[in-house]
């Protein structure tokens, strides 16, 4: 099935099967580096090593019981009742409770939540609202409802009930120790050593003399990594890179938008900058998810762009990314390109882009599961309704519809990498590209 390709992990490296046969030994501490922060709300290491949801996504694309071990709906999925896995507890020794799961899941998503009213009922949760929920389950697989723990009545973000708990942050090294009495079993290693904003170069200097084990290789690098003969594991496309457009001020015009998202190259960003890697997309999802993003047309059309400009100048535009060389690369291109069709455009990207007319944003895929992927990326740009179709045609118009506005331009889709040193046994990548680190085991451990 296509979807199943989607999700499916790449072995670049012909030696990872051989050493995947290895029986896994307990014991060691992995070592791993990373360019940005453990914490990211989709995408960071640290979140799913310490945070479980209540339910999980499958390879075919399915809810699958972790936190709750079942669920029923009712009234034409206005309403749904999650009862909970018993005997797990939180890595502080508190048990998890259906109140616990009812304060985590209402401190995650504030307004912006699926359902209208959540409460406790027993050794269960029951979820109402006024719309329709179809792909609930889904949706509670995701980074923004993992469940955390409290203390005292505050939030604690580090009290989870997965496989890994916090055991201290000094001199930018994140150490999480195995949570020995996880309700899923112990992780094979005893501990994960993050450490934190190194550059690239640093990581695989250190992969290069042992004093890491596990490091990024960026979208734009795996060739390089590849000459270098670097062990890589890489998933299918599943980071979205995009263009944020304001609809307020001069871009309020919603033609001088549909002007910006004609006037951008795609191909330069993908052959020159990004190397050939992944793919191209006007689409929100990766052509394998959907299967019907060659719908969404990815020529650059500077005649119609100009057409669409209708003669006006319209004032400086700020353009912000953040990110690395390859994102400030791109910025300067899409600058370039916007200059070209008339745009005032600084080629200059700045940081920062909650205030910006126009930003560089990355996505990661929420989910392998259409439907549910739809909604939740749609939510998290603030468009709150119930996505009920679960048709091509149906996501289609959906998809369609939100993008006429032309408020988020897709670009490409990346896929993630990672060099592993040789003594890393067993990685696997989720469907959206994170390493199972509680599931490598190490050579030399004893």
């Amino acid at each position: 099935m296509l979807r199943q390709v989607a999700i499916s992990c790449l072995l670049v490296s012909l030696a990872l099967p051989a050493v995947a046969r290895t029986r896994p030994h307990y014991g060691g501490i992995l070592r791993v580096e990373i360019e940005g922060d453990p914490w990211t709300q989709h995408g960071g290491l640290a979140r799913r090593l310490i945070f479980d949801g209540l339910t999980r996504i499958d390879a075919d694309e399915n809810g699958q019981p972790a936190l709750a071990v079942r669920w029923q709906s009712e009234d034409s999925d206005h309403r749904w009742q999650f009862w909970l896995r018993p005997g797990v507890h939180f890595n502080d020794g508190s048990p998890l409770t259906s109140p616990a799961v009812v304060a985590s899941l209402t401190a995650s998503c504030a307004a912006n939540c699926p359902w209208t009213a959540i409460r406790s009922v027993g050794s269960s949760i029951v979820l109402t609202s006024d719309s329709p929920m179809p792909n609930l389950p889904e949706l509670l697989a995701g980074d923004d409802y993992l469940i955390a723990g409290t203390d005292t009545g505050g939030p604690a973000e580090m009290i989870g009930t997965g496989p890994f708990q916090p055991a201290g942050f000094t001199n930018g090294v994140l150490t999480l120790s195995a949570n020995e009495s996880c309700w899923q079993g112990r992780p094979f290693v005893d501990a994960v050593e993050i450490h934190v904003h190194k550059s690239t170069s640093d990581q695989w200097l250190d992969l290069s003399v042992g004093r890491a084990d596990l490091v990024e290789v960026p979208a734009e690098q795996l060739r390089q990594a590849q000459k270098q003969r670097l062990t890589v594991v890489t998933s299918q496309p599943v980071t979205l890179l995009a263009l944020g457009v304001s609809n307020s001020g001069v871009l309020g015009n919603p033609n001088l938008r549909a002007a910006i998202a004609m006037a951008v190259d795609r191909s330069a960003l993908y052959n020159v900058i990004f190397q050939k890697q992944g793919e191209l997309t006007a689409s929100l999802f990766p052509a394998a998810l959907t299967g019907y993003s060659f719908l969404f047309p990815t020529d650059r059309d500077v005649n119609k762009a100009h057409e669409l400009r209708g003669g006006l100048t319209p004032p400086l535009l700020t353009l912000a990314t953040e990110g690395g060389e390859a994102m400030q690369l791109a910025a300067q291109r899409i600058a370039l390109n916007l200059r070209e069709v008339g745009f005032n455009v600084p080629m200059g990207g700045t940081g920062g882009s909650q205030h910006a007319d126009l930003a560089l944003l990355r996505f990661t895929l929420s989910s392998s599961q259409p439907r549910a992927a739809l909604e939740s990326f749609l939510r998290g740009l603030g468009v709150t309704a119930p996505v009920l179709e679960d048709t091509p045609a149906g996501l289609y118009r959906v998809e369609r519809e939100f993008l006429d506005t032309h408020t988020l331009i897709p670009l490409l889709y990346l896929p993630r990498s990672y060099a592993i040193g040789g003594r890393v046994r067993d990685l696997r990548l989720s469907a959206d590209g994170e390493p199972l680190l509680a599931d490598i085991s190490l050579e030399d451990a004893q």
